[in-house]
């Protein structure tokens, strides 16, 4: 009987030695399986400096590196490097006119463009009711104040490239030549709002006189 009672015991704990070897391995497993996972590496996350980030590596202490001497800049084919064109500015000065041809294209240009980044915000008739304003979003002033109005050209092309208050530069969106689109379709819309009667042909005066 003893003898009996013992095998009997020792089969018990081979199991329960068996389970618990079992459950052991499956923890290891799972334990290899999640570190895996979280050892995988990407390309575009990987150990890199950021723009204006210190180095210990370079004798000046940061990680940009200066142009090398006597670098002369090249423009790419029929590229614009006017400093009125690429900025808004002669100077420090805003320009007061758009430096490239402003025709029916550009304008159509920049109306298309203004639909997609600006009226969100500003609105269809740059009055600054956009739906996102509508929504609860801080409302942009109105193109149509005098405040606005009087404001150079340069003005709008500086803050379409550098942001201004609660706007964010969209120079990484909108390149040089769409802005000055952007640009001349705010003017328009300007002038929409504010035509001098004189301008008016007499068709027209009557077609506005009519709708009050």
């Amino acid at each position: 009987m003893n003898t009996a009672c013992d095998h009997q015991e020792s089969e018990r704990v081979d199991a329960r030695s068996a389970r618990r070897s079992l459950a052991g391995r499956l923890c290891l497993s799972a334990v290899v399986l999640l570190a895996a996972g979280g050892c995988r590496s990407e390309m575009y996350d990987q150990p890199r400096y950021e723009n204006y980030e210190a180095s210990e590596f370079f004798d000046n202490g940061s990680a940009a590196r200066m142009l090398v001497t006597g670098t002369v800049p090249r423009p790419r084919s029929g590229e614009d490097l006017r400093e009125t064109y690429t900025s808004g500015k002669l100077g420090d000065v805003l320009v007061d006119e758009i430096p490239i041809k402003v025709d029916r294209e550009l304008l159509a240009r920049g109306q298309s463009r203004f639909r997609i980044y600006c009226t969100p915000c500003h609105g269809e008739l740059g009055d600054g009711k956009g739906m996102v304003v509508q929504r609860g979003f801080n409302p942009p002033p109105s193109y149509h104040t005098e405040l606005v109005r009087s404001k150079p050209v340069g003005h709008y092309f500086d803050v379409i490239t550098r942001g201004f208050g609660t706007m964010y530069s969209y120079a990484a969106r909108i390149p040089v030549r769409d802005r000055w689109a952007v640009v001349a379709y705010i003017r328009a819309l300007q002038l929409s709002q504010h035509v001098p009667a004189n301008l008016l042909t007499a068709a027209e005066r009557q077609e506005l006189g009519g709708a009050h």
